[in-house]
This record gives C-alpha cells, sequence and structure tokens, in this order.
C-alpha cells in the first residue's frame, strides 16, 4: 500500500507536470508554428482585406476562408513577434499548407495579388467593363455608369459625354478591391503620359483640339492598322476638312450605329447620328475608340498629299485618288468581275 502511495505521489509530482508540459508543447505548437492542412500545397486560396480592417479582422476573414483553424490565434502569434500593424489593402493569394510564420510575412509584405487588364489599341470604353468584369475586378454595368459621370469629366477637363479616346491602350495591373473611378484615373494618367509636349505644339500648329486630334486618331486606328497607310489616311482626312468635305468615313458611321450588323446600306447612310460623316460636316463630336500613339502621331504628323478619297482593294490594302475620276475608276476596277 505504501509503495502505491509513494507511485502516485512520484507522479504527481514528476510525471504528470512533464504530460501537462508535453500536451501544452503539442497544443501551442500546432497554434503558432504549423499550417492548419500541410498536404494541400497546391491549394490557393484567393483572400481580399477592405481598407481599414485591423489584424484581428484580417484573421477572422482567414479563419473564415479556411486558411487558419483559429483567428485569435494567428492574432496572438503576432502580437508576440510585435508584428501586429495594419494590412495593405487588396487581394492575396494563400493556402492552408502555411505556416503562421509564412502568413504573417506574406501579408506583412504587401505583396497583394495583381489582375492583369489589357486595352488593346482601338477598344472602345464601352467595352472596358467586360474585360475587368472578366478578370472579376468590377461589374461592368457598375463601371459603364461612371463612363459620363459629369464630376468625372469635368475633373479630368474633358469637354465630352464619356471618356472615349483618352484612356491609354497597354497592359495594366489591379488588385482587389479597386474603384471603377480609380480605374479611370489610372487609364487617364497613362494617356498623359503619352503625350508630350511635341504633341500640343503640333495640335497648335495645325490649330486643332486635343479633342479633335483623338477624334481624327480614332478614325485613322479604325481604318487601318498599318501606319504607312495611316499617315495617308490622315493626309486624305485633313485634306476634305480643308477642302470642306464631307469625311464620309464608315468607322465614325458604324460608331453611330445602334443595329450595325456587319454590312453598311444606303439607309445608314441617310441615319441622323451625330457620327454620320456622310450627312454631317467636320469631325464627328468625338473619338469613336481609344487610339494609340502612332495613330495620334499620324494624325498630327500626315504625309503631305492631294489626295481625297481612299478605298480598300480586294487584297486588303488602302488606294489613294487625288480626284473623285481616279477614285470611280479605281472602284469600277474593283466591282468588275474578273473576265468582264
Amino acid at each position: 500500500m505504501g509503495n502505491i502511495k509513494v507511485f502516485f505521489r512520484y507522479f504527481l509530482y514528476l510525471f504528470l507536470p512533464c504530460v501537462v508540459a508535453f500536451s501544452m508543447y503539442q497544443y501551442l505548437n500546432g497554434i503558432f508554428f504549423e499550417a492548419k492542412d500541410p498536404s494541400a500545397r497546391n491549394k490557393k486560396v484567393f483572400v481580399e482585406i477592405s481598407p481599414g480592417l485591423d489584424f484581428l479582422g484580417v484573421c477572422k476573414e482567414l479563419e473564415k476562408k479556411g486558411i487558419i483553424a483559429q483567428a485569435r490565434s494567428l492574432n496572438l502569434y503576432a502580437k508576440l513577434k510585435g508584428d501586429v500593424k495594419a494590412i495593405k489593402p487588396g487581394e492575396y493569394v494563400l493556402s492552408p499548407s502555411m505556416t503562421p510564420k509564412e502568413l504573417l510575412a506574406r501579408l506583412l509584405s504587401g505583396k497583394v495579388y495583381q489582375r492583369e487588364i489589357v486595352l488593346n489599341e482601338g477598344v472602345s470604353v464601352w467595352k472596358v467593363g467586360a474585360l475587368l468584369e472578366n478578370e472579376n475586378l468590377l461589374k461592368a454595368d457598375a463601371f459603364d455608369a461612371v463612363l459620363g459621370a459629369p464630376d468625372l469629366l469635368a475633373r479630368a477637363g474633358i469637354a465630352a459625354g464619356s471618356f472615349e479616346g483618352y484612356f491609354a491602350p497597354g497592359t495594366y495591373r489591379f488588385s482587389r478591391p479597386v474603384e471603377p473611378k480609380k480605374v479611370i484615373w489610372t487609364f487617364l494618367e497613362q494617356g498623359e503620359r503619352n503625350w508630350p509636349p511635341e504633341f500640343s505644339g503640333r495640335a497648335d500648329e495645325l490649330r486643332l483640339s486635343r479633342h479633335e486630334v483623338l477624334t481624327l486618331a480614332s478614325i485613322i486606328q479604325q481604318t487601318t492598322e498599318r501606319q504607312d497607310e495611316r499617315v495617308l489616311v490622315s493626309s486624305v482626312l485633313h485634306n476634305r476638312l480643308n477642302h470642306g468635305m464631307k469625311l464620309e468615313s464608315e468607322e465614325a458611321l458604324i460608331y453611330g450605329l445602334r443595329d450595325y450588323n456587319g454590312v453598311i446600306t444606303e439607309e445608314d447612310k441617310k441615319s441622323p447620328s451625330q457620327y454620320n460623316t456622310f450627312t454631317n460636316y467636320g469631325l464627328p463630336p468625338g473619338p469613336i475608340c481609344n487610339p494609340g500613339t502612332e495613330a495620334i502621331r499620324a494624325a498630327l504628323f500626315p504625309e503631305e498629299t492631294s489626295y481625297l478619297f481612299y478605298l480598300r482593294n480586294p487584297f486588303g490594302d488602302l488606294e489613294f485618288s487625288a480626284t473623285l475620276a481616279e477614285h470611280k475608276a479605281k472602284l469600277a476596277k474593283i466591282l468588275t468581275p474578273p473576265g468582264a
């Protein structure tokens, strides 16, 4: 009986504390040093950190997304490390296989995941919303609703109904969450960087506003992708404007048509659209797309010619003429069936 009492005494004073200490070590090690699921190395989880969210709020978001088991554990770990601070808002790519140390390092790095948007030359502002929605950055209708915002247009110094023509084509990267106005302003700022003083000086020489230059450039952009043809198309447009002729641009006409099905009809050419350059003199009210830098350069520095007309031949090349008779002859040749 006495031996049993001695055993229990030793157990209580020696073994039990060791068991408790080991259990506590295992528990704390699991909380502070081990990943929730070390086997999930290929699992990527996107976590969006909203502006103004404190660190505990960030931890709760990670728990909700299944990245960690307990929000308070990571919060306590960060406090013990002395690393509790505001996390840069944005979207982070995390994994349940990451340890608390790795998670904390990733969050504190501020390296947010960026979604890529490519604005091709000639894209319309009314198609940009769909690009943003495809990358899960913004809803297209939310973006489109801001494109004609009078306050934002006034702030940008644009006296038009939308930002058409002012978005600089290129590759952009954004991280969620992002506001439509921020996206628009980023496109506009790049447009400013792409407009050197040389362009302003040349526009003054031509007595054209920037809006008019962009309008010309947008028509040129939509007419041809070849720079050698662009400067000639520009020459035709400038010459027709200087001669008081209608531009008769199919590209501008198409922009103003509501139900364009790929074929321009005679009825289309009589439509009351402001973009109908077959019935209206001068430039349309604004750009018909967002032109690239080379199209803008072509609008500012046209080739010096006497051309007043152009048409596209069966090979896809543009042919230019100085007189209506010459233009009609080329057109008749194109329309004449082989062997006729």
